[in-house]
C-alpha cells in the first residue's frame, strides 16, 4: 500500500530522487495517478507552501520542492485523465508592461501548477492587451499580475481597466503581488486579491475555485 506520508515527508525534504523513486514504486504498485497528485504531492506542496508562510522555507528550497515535484508530474501527466487534474482551473500569470522582475512570479507559477492548476506563463513586460487576449484565448478564470517597481504598479491599474473594458471582468478573478504591491493598492485598483508570497497566493488561487 502506498505510503503517501512518506512522499509528503520527502518532498518537503526536497529529496528529488528519492522522491521519483516512491511516484514510481506507487505506480508500479497500480495505486492510481491522481491519488498520487493528490494525496502524495499537492498534500505535500500545501505543506511547503504554510512553511514558506511561516518563514521556516526559504526560496531556494521552495524552488527545490517545486522542481522535484515537476518532474513527478512529467511521470504522471500521460497517465491522468480529465477528472483528475484538480480543479482544472486555468490561470494566466504576467509580469506587467514595463517591469522585467520574474523570479517571484515564476515561483507563483511553480506553486499554483504544484497545487493542480493549468498555469499560463506569459513572462515580463506584458501589455494589458496581452494579458485580456490571453484570458479571451485559454477561458482563463483567474488573473495574476506582478510588479516589482513603484513605477510599473500604474501598469495593474491599466491592465484591470483593460480587463473591464473588454467585459471579461465577471469572468476572472484578478491576484496581485510583487515587493511594492500591498492590500490597499489591490483593492484601490479594483483587484480580488493580494499575496505577500507564492505560497499564500498559491493557496488564495485555490480558495477562488473551490
Amino acid at each position: 500500500m502506498t505510503d503517501f506520508n512518506a512522499m509528503i515527508d520527502t518532498l518537503v525534504s526536497c529529496d528529488a530522487d528519492k522522491l521519483t523513486g516512491l511516484v514510481n514504486d506507487a505506480l508500479a504498485e497500480n495505486t492510481p495517478a491522481g491519488d498520487i497528485l493528490n494525496k502524495g504531492l499537492i498534500a505535500g506542496m500545501d505543506i511547503v507552501g504554510e512553511k514558506m508562510e511561516n518563514g521556516e522555507m526559504f526560496i531556494p528550497e521552495v524552488l527545490m520542492a517545486a522542481q522535484a515535484m515537476g518532474s513527478c508530474l512529467d511521470i504522471l501527466k500521460p497517465l491522468l485523465g480529465d477528472d483528475d487534474a484538480s480543479s482544472g482551473a486555468r490561470v494566466v500569470i504576467g509580469t506587467v508592461k514595463g517591469d522585467l522582475h520574474d523570479i517571484g512570479k515564476n515561483l507563483v507559477a511553480m506553486m499554483m501548477e504544484s497545487a493542480g492548476l493549468e498555469v499560463h506563463n506569459l513572462g515580463v513586460d506584458i501589455p494589458p492587451e496581452d494579458f485580456v487576449s490571453e484570458i479571451e484565448k485559454k477561458d482563463a478564470q483567474i488573473v495574476c499580475l506582478s510588479a516589482l517597481l513603484t513605477t510599473t504598479m500604474p501598469a495593474m491599474k491599466q491592465t484591470v481597466d483593460a480587463i473591464v473594458e473588454s467585459g471579461l471582468r465577471d469572468q476572472v478573478k484578478i491576484m496581485v503581488g510583487g515587493a511594492p504591491v500591498t492590500q490597499a493598492f489591490a483593492d484601490e485598483i479594483g483587484a480580488d486579491g493580494f499575496a505577500a508570497d507564492a505560497g499564500s497566493a498559491s493557496k488564495m488561487a485555490k480558495s477562488f475555485i473551490s
